[in-house]
């Protein structure tokens, strides 16, 4: 799919059929997260790829009841890694540039999975201590998104939006 087809075609999936991920597909999304601009390629992020279906469902848990998660064949946590962007930036990297890391590689497997004819959604509402617990991630990592992926099992309208005007601002 071409690309801004993919950026149109996106929603917000919730109901995923009972059929796996190809593992082909799966690594695709990942090799597409790892192409990500990050500051400095630092790649301040880590990304804990969810299989099991109790991991999935104290995830679901943790998200405050957002049991679509355990639902989707694959869950995909992106963790901000503020140590490996230190190194470089300081205190600017541990506060912003592993988050916009993290969340950058999210948003290109995001747009990936619906060029993959799969559905997604973000979900960023969920406690993140609970996620570090299910996940049993090191210390240090910060959970930032989770993102079950599969395939749709429904195909919501799209979701109203504001307008570029009220969105863009020239600047002289």
């Amino acid at each position: 799919m071409e690309f801004f087809a993919a950026v149109e075609a996106r929603r917000s999936v919730r109901a995923f059929e009972k059929r796996p991920l190809e593992e082909e597909k799966l690594q695709r999304l990942l090799r597409a997260a790892n192409a990500a601009p990050s500051a400095g390629n630092m790649q301040a992020y880590e990304i804990f790829v969810v299989r099991s279906q109790s991991v999935k469902a104290q995830l679901a848990r943790a998200a405050y009841g957002q049991r679509f998660i355990a639902e989707a064949p694959v869950a995909l946590v992106f963790l901000a890694n503020p140590d490996r962007s230190a190194v470089r930036y300081g205190r600017r990297g541990t506060e912003l540039y592993c988050v916009q890391d993290a969340t950058i590689a999210c948003a290109f497997v995001h747009l990936g999975a619906t060029a993959l004819g799969l559905a997604s959604t973000w979900v960023g509402a969920f406690n993140e201590e609970q996620a570090h617990k299910a996940l049993g991630s090191p210390p240090g990592l910060r959970p930032l998104a989770i993102l079950p992926i599969g395939y749709p099992a429904e195909v919501p309208a799209p979701t109203p939006r504001r307008t570029l005007d009220e969105v863009v601002h020239e600047v002289s």
